[in-house]
């Protein structure tokens, strides 16, 4: 996005309601057009942690999976919180490898399609904060719970930094395919209206 590179990760906090499974619809809220996706991989938790060293923080993990972290940009521009939480908005999916199966987390390719065009394509070799170090921070400033999911972060590409911006819209697919772990695949649908 052409920003500075922060000092320390950024972090927010995600509601359950904000969460759809594999091939469950994301929902395009009636109070913005602006939807974007954000292609992540996301760390599971696999047992009760505070303060743990980035030498260890791998040893927490239960396993990984795919996260489309999408976010209601013209909230996010004011509010973080309100941007990342409008129901049925972040997917995770399609299932949890385990940490047996992927060596290292910072060797995975992602890729993101809208519609079956890629969006994004990248290795998590190249995030700003690798995953030991996103835990070790977290750990710090909280208690880690098992079953606690961390997204870590998009690569470019995302439809905010596009001109013009490119965001999905009913009917779209966005599919978020990491190497290892698998595709996850969910339609766009907007929000209901109201009940009379």
């Amino acid at each position: 996005m052409g920003r500075d590179l922060p000092a320390q990760p950024s972090i927010f906090s995600r509601l359950c309601n904000t969460l759809v499974p594999h091939g469950g619809m994301i929902v395009r809220p009636r109070a913005s057009a602006c939807l974007d996706f954000e292609g992540e991989l996301a760390v599971i938790i696999g047992r009760r942690c505070r303060h743990v060293a980035p030498e260890g923080a791998l040893s927490v993990i239960a396993g990984y999976t795919c996260f489309n972290d999408a976010s209601v940009r013209d909230f996010q521009r004011h509010s973080v919180t309100a941007g990342k939480n409008f129901p049925a908005t972040g997917a995770l999916g399609p299932c949890m490898v385990t940490v047996d199966e992927i060596a290292d987390p910072q060797a995975l390719r992602l890729v993101t399609r809208l519609n079956g065009t890629v969006v994004q394509d990248d290795t998590t070799a190249h995030m700003i904060y690798p995953v030991a170090q996103i835990i070790a921070y977290l750990s710090t400033v909280t208690v880690l719970e098992p079953g606690d999911v961390i997204a870590t972060g998009t690569p470019a590409g995302v439809g905010l930094g596009r001109e013009p911006p490119l965001w999905m819209k009913p009917g779209d697919i966005v599919e978020v395919d990491i190497s290892g772990i698998g595709a996850l695949r969910n339609s766009i649908a907007d929000e209901s209206p109201p009940s009379p």
